[in-house]
């Protein structure tokens, strides 16, 4: 459930019709709901009730906005960063220290420096060699760094390939038949205090079933590690459950998914720790974008719209579907390419797709647009960076402004050899 429905013919975020915020702001702009944000929140968290020790850590990379931080923040969220960006961001936006994980494969030495300093509650290793200098760092520093392992289970996700994370070949976690060891070795260094594995498989998964061999082979993995004599006492069980984005998808329940690792966990007595991101904040927003013109093509028209691969690059990236709606839609339909204005083929929403029947100047929005877009979102072809808003029943605000090709501009510098 979201809060972006028509009335009166028009759409609406919450009590605020999408044409007073494009009059406004202009388009592109993605547009937040804030009801949309809690609820998600409160869903997930409601879901993992059957669990007795629980902690989620918000997937920041999925929408970094600080005002979307604030308000999990304020819902007892803390965050799972994998930048020294992402960090800052996540203080900033008032997340206490102990309740953020450090996750990601290039962590550097400043930035484990930083995490370090700033207290976070666990850095979640990707390799020995990491944990290694982590623990050198630590230790020349005077302070001690709570630590898991992120383990790589080899268990096919059934995603996409792109954001596939839990098979033997990706450069995520080390390898299960080795962790058990690595563990081990890492415990007996001064400087760090390692506590728990750490798995996480991929993203935008349709099944809990990837997910139940995964966390099955972890409950075995931890019982090895606790034989040989080192603490266990949390585990990382990262995000990745799914949301449509399709009209008629159907995607595990939060319930659900607290059901099945209530099962699989029942004799772990563990902290249980949950990264979720698209689940949350994946149906919270749109993007609201214009009709430039309709182009006639060999087969159908193609709609052209002001937004691009540059302010929504997931279709780009991934053949990724979006939901594209006209804000006042007058009941027809038609066949159609839905294009951007960028100088690329790629710059692709859809090919021969229904939609609502649109022309020049009127609005529509790609659903399902507040995890992975604006985050993603860059200044290819020179084009703005786009802003974004949040609602509030029939208040809005923007919480990042548009950042014009002007003022990117305003930060190169040409040497003097070339004035």
């Amino acid at each position: 459930m979201d809060h972006f429905e028509l009335r009166n013919g028009v759409l609406h975020a919450e009590d605020v019709p999408i044409p007073v915020i494009a009059a406004a702001v202009g388009t592109p702009v993605y547009v937040y709901s804030r009801a949309t944000l809690t609820r998600h929140a409160r869903v997930f968290r409601e879901g993992l009730a059957l669990l007795p020790r629980t902690h989620i850590a918000f997937a920041v990379k999925s929408n970094p906005n600080l005002a979307v931080l604030r308000l999990l923040a304020r819902e007892g969220f803390g965050a799972d960063v994998v930048s020294g960006g992402e960090l800052e961001r996540a203080l900033a936006a008032g997340m206490p220290a102990e309740g953020i994980v450090f996750s990601g494969v290039g962590k550097t030495a400043a930035e484990m420096l930083r995490g370090l300093e700033a207290g976070i509650g666990q850095f979640n290793l990707e390799s020995e060699e990491e944990g290694v200098e982590l623990a050198q760092l630590a230790a020349a520093h005077g302070l001690t760094a709570r630590a898991a392992l992120r383990v790589n289970p080899d268990v096919d996700a059934g995603t996409h390939g792109k954001i596939s994370t839990g098979k033997a070949e990706n450069k995520f976690g080390v390898p299960y038949d080795r962790a058990a060891g690595i563990y081990g070795r890492l415990a007996a260094l001064p400087g760090v205090q390692m506590r728990g594995l750490a798995v996480h498989i991929g993203s935008q998964l349709a099944s809990l079933d990837p997910l139940e061999a995964a966390f099955t082979r972890m409950g075995v993995l931890l019982r090895e590690v606790r034989a040989q004599g080192d603490a266990v006492t949390h585990m990382d069980l990262g995000g990745g459950v799914g949301v449509p984005y399709k009209a008629g998808e159907v995607f595990p329940a939060p319930a659900d998914y607290g059901a099945m690792i209530a099962r699989v966990t029942a004799d772990w007595d563990v902290t249980l720790m949950f990264e979720p991101g698209r689940v949350i904040t994946g149906n919270s927003g749109v993007l609201v974008t214009q009709v430039v013109r309709v182009k006639p093509g060999v087969t159908c028209p193609f709609v052209i719209v002001d937004a691009a691969m540059n302010d929504l690059a997931r279709p780009a990236l991934y053949d990724a579907w979006h939901d594209f709606l006209a804000v006042e839609p007058n009941g027809a339909k038609m066949l159609a390419n839905i294009v951007g204005p960028i100088c690329e083929s790629s710059d692709t929403f859809a090919m021969a797709r229904e939609i609502d029947a649109v022309g020049p100047g009127d609005l529509a929005v790609f659903r399902t647009a507040g995890a992975y877009g604006a985050t993603m979102a860059n200044t290819y072809n020179s084009r703005a960076l786009v802003p974004e808003v949040m609602v509030d029943g029939a208040r809005w605000a923007v919480v990042a402004e548009r950042i014009a090709p002007a003022a990117i501009l305003s930060a190169e510098r040409v040497p003097e050899w070339l004035e």
